[in-house]
């Protein structure tokens, strides 16, 4: 058993303690590698991990947990522990992370009216629940109880979000009163209103930045705060689709800034090692427009995508040195980068036509994906038309995020984003036979993760399909998640060139390592490799090449299922480096 109290400076067992930390989110890195990148952290010279909890992945349906595989929190716990780490924890029902939703669980938009991330009874009432199960695997982990847990977070960036202090203060006593008995504390950009939002009485405050050091703790400490902790030090930064080139920082002058926090107080630095947002976990920020994140979480983070030691971390790893001295170097794995060479397809079908091998769902108006019971994927929605001679318009009315129009298997207009928002109008009126099939196609590219449009992101379409000027009823509407894509039988079918395709290829593998899939001329792709989801692509980029851990390889042969929706085709190509653009 052991303590870790706040006072003047943090005292570990009664010894004033300097916290060195770098974040690994268990849930981006497999389990295989676990120790590998924690061995690389302890290595650098820090003597903490921090990781946040992703509600959304530990219940992704409500009162269905899962506490295994990547999400086995206790055994990374457990891990680090064995190593000669400490842990911070970050529990709160929202995370941020450039994670889907911001970990909250997209089955909480079935509900109408709840609000998020206040102190709605029912959106309480949630979370006590989700706590119910989660704190009492949690308590154990603590220092107080024998583990390595210091600090655990009651809630994330709130001063950026709300101030509602009734529901913080539920927070916190939510942990409390369900055994919780480290120091808890709150993360938020070091400026005054998101430090006054985000107090909580009780809780020990931090702050979240990537620059400009001095003027940060400057600030915190003019309002009281002590000792300093900056919970959260960017040292790179995430990519969207379309962003044009991955995003990369100054190593040097980084590492010289959290030199400068180490001198004045403790940090945490925010990724260590990114990993992937593996199946379609990435999350998505919206501004003036939509942005949702790549697969990878590279993050130009410490240790690469695949864990590879960078310049950035010797150069961290120096200032370290500097305040504490050199550590003691742990052996650690030398993990191959491999090149299997070209998938070869085996199969291949049209989305549409296999999508009739799912059940569907009947309705007068469309309903969302969260309505239909789904969370992540595409949504297909169909009907029959006999009273339109031609269409001329079309909208979707409280639609996201893009949406493919298909009349009798054809693509007849893509529409993204704001483009939802409005009537759109062919440039040609469209002839529609009578008994034409309308189909659309929906696709979820990741939830906000980030302000007030928490509250608004309900996938799909959740209010009407308007054609020339009036509302269309009597809609059937199929679920194309991951498990519906990954049952779908495509044997004695052909993929139709210009229309959204499945295609099953094979490649073989002799000795397993980490590879790069690489995806040239294709368009816009979800893919699977042994019915597990890798993530997304997009031929805009910047990301060009999807990371293949080398656990999820079989010895043999392999399969990739690619869902792509554009209606092109070109190689697969199993690389033995990345391409993040």
């Amino acid at each position: 058993m052991g303590t870790f109290a706040i006072k003047d400076d943090f005292y570990l067992n009664g010894e004033r303690f300097k916290l060195i930390s770098g974040s690994i989110h268990y849930f981006r890195v497999p389990p295989d590698y676990w120790r590998d990148r924690l061995v690389k952290l302890k290595n650098m010279g820090c003597n903490t991990v921090e990781t946040y909890i992703p509600w959304n992945g530990h219940e992704p349906h409500k009162g269905k947990f899962c506490f295994t595989g990547l999400y086995d929190v206790e055994a990374f716990v457990r891990l680090a522990q064995s190593l000669g780490l400490w842990v911070i924890l970050r529990p709160s029902p929202y995370i941020c992370a450039e994670w889907e939703f911001g970990g909250l669980p997209a089955w909480l938009l079935q509900q109408d009216g709840m609000r998020l991330r206040c102190s709605d009874p029912a959106y309480l009432a949630h979370v006590r629940e989700y706590y119910d199960v989660l704190i009492p695997r949690l308590v154990p982990l603590q220092i107080t109880h024998g583990g390595p847990v210091l600090l655990m977070q009651v809630e994330n960036e709130y001063g950026s979000y709300g101030d509602d202090k009734a529901y913080l203060a539920a927070l916190r006593d939510m942990l409390r009163e369900r055994g919780v008995d480290v120091p808890l504390v709150t993360s938020d950009g070091p400026e005054h209103d998101m430090l006054a939002c985000g107090k909580c009485e009780g809780v020990f405050q931090t702050g979240n930045f990537g620059s400009q050091t001095q003027a940060r703790f400057g600030f915190m400490a003019e309002q009281g705060i002590q000792p300093l902790m900056c919970m959260e030090y960017w040292c790179g930064w995430f990519d969207h689709w379309g962003c044009g080139k991955h995003a990369r920082t100054d190593g040097a002058a980084s590492a010289r800034e959290f030199g400068e926090i180490l001198d004045r107080g403790h940090g945490n630095i925010y990724m260590f090692h990114g990993g992937t947002s593996f199946g379609l976990m990435n999350g998505a920020n919206y501004y003036d427009e939509l942005t949702p994140d790549v697969t990878s979480y590279d993050y130009d983070a410490l240790l690469t995508e695949d864990g590879r030691v960078t310049e950035k971390y010797r150069l961290f790893q120096a200032e370290i040195a500097k305040r504490v001295g050199p550590t003691p170097q742990m052996a650690t794995e030398d993990i191959p980068r491999m090149a299997y060479g070209e998938a070869k397809e085996v199969a291949s079908a049209p989305l549409m036509t296999l999508a009739e091998q799912l059940p569907a769902a009947q309705s007068l108006v469309p309903r969302s994906m969260e309505r239909l019971g789904q969370s992540y994927g595409y949504t297909l929605y169909r009907t029959t038309l006999s009273n339109e001679a031609e269409l001329t318009s079309i909208r979707l009315v409280d639609a996201n995020d893009r949406a493919h129009v298909l009349l009798d298997g054809h693509i007849i207009a893509t529409l993204y984003d704001r483009e939802l928002l409005t009537a759109y109008t062919f440039a040609q009126p469209v002839p529609v036979r009578s008994g034409a099939r309308l189909e659309i196609l929906v696709e979820n590219m990741g939830r906000v993760n980030y302000s007030f449009m928490l509250e608004r992101q309900r996938k799909g379409i959740d209010g009407c399909v308007v054609l020339n000027g009036h509302q269309h009823y009597g809609w059937e509407m199929v679920a194309l998640d991951e498990a519906a894509l990954c049952s779908l039988q495509m044997e004695g079918q052909s993929a139709v060139a210009g229309a959204p395709s499945v295609r099953r290829l094979s490649f073989r593998v002799e000795q397993r390592g980490d590879t790069f899939l690489a995806l040239p001329g294709w368009g816009k792709a979800t893919v699977f490799l042994n019915g597990f989801c890798l993530g997304r692509m997009w031929e805009i980029g910047p990301q060009k090449r999807l990371y293949v851990p080398g656990p999820m390889l079989r010895q043999g042969e392999n399969e990739l299922l690619i869902v792509e929706t554009e209606g092109h085709t070109g190689k697969a190509l199993l690389l033995d480096e990345p391409d993040l653009g």
